[in-house]
């Protein structure tokens, strides 16, 4: 889990910037909207619940949330979302899905190949990496947080699956439907999550360094700042020190 585990700790810091919080309000808002078109009700939807949990993760303001569930239900105007996911390959082989939500997809998947082409990957057929990921919750919190004993109680209490230690940090692993019962646990408990989604996570991983890590950070954050964009999943494992290296020199963007 390590490569996951270092980016969404990356991500995190990075994301504390006004401008990257308004870009993941952006996503979660169209995450929600899409999710609402089967229904406004979070207990009878388990996309939704999921998605208002990511949200309440990030301290959206409740008016938010509640106009892009009145977007998805048809209670309010907006614009038709079509979602979509792309396969393909990154630098050194790594297995890549981008997940989309667009109102123009003829003009995102240009754009996509584009985003790939220029940092050393390729576009790949539908299916041929999807095999590699399987899709959980996912939640990541600084060990600083609470002791293991009390962080294992809670999170098994509410149905994870999982914790496991990477670093200095833990990484909680539940079914899809299980993930906003054990955020909330965790909020509740007054426990700070350094990241919280539900994700597709790969079986394995493979090892990065020197030029190809360089060029895998740039392709994930080019993607990343799409506005289509809404998730990137990639089975890429970079050691934390190289990692953190090519975040604080802009090597990686």
């Amino acid at each position: 889990m390590s490569g996951h585990s270092r980016w969404a700790t990356i991500k995190h810091k990075k994301g504390a910037a006004d401008a990257r919080r308004g870009k993941i309000f952006t996503k979660l808002i169209k995450e929600i909207t899409v999710a609402a078109r089967n229904g406004g009700d979070p207990d009878g939807n388990p996309r939704l619940r999921a998605a208002l949990a990511a949200a309440k993760a990030e301290n959206m303001p409740a008016d938010n949330i509640k106009r892009a569930i009145q977007k998805g239900t048809g209670e309010l105007p907006g614009a038709t979302i079509e979602e979509a996911v792309y396969e393909g390959y990154g630098p050194g082989g790594v297995a890549m899905m981008v997940e989309v939500a667009t109102d123009n997809k003829n003009r995102t998947t240009s754009e996509i190949r584009h985003v790939f082409t220029k940092h050393g990957g390729n576009l790949g057929e539908a299916g041929c990496v999807s095999w590699m990921f399987s899709k959980k919750g996912y939640i990541l919190l600084g060990k600083d947080q609470a002791s293991e004993d009390k962080l294992l109680e809670l999170v098994t209490d509410a149905g994870a699956d999982d914790m496991r230690e990477d670093g200095s940090n833990w990484e909680v692993i539940s079914s899809p439907d299980r993930f906003a019962q054990v955020v909330e646990r965790l909020k509740a408990a007054q426990v700070q999550t350094a990241a919280a989604e539900v994700s597709m996570i790969p079986q394995s991983y493979v090892k990065l360094s020197g030029k190809n890590a360089q060029q895998m950070m740039r392709l994930i954050e080019d993607l990343e700042d799409h506005e289509d964009v809404q998730h990137v999943y990639a089975n890429f494992d970079i050691e934390e020190a190289e990692l953190q290296a090519l975040a604080s020199t802009g090597s990686a963007g």
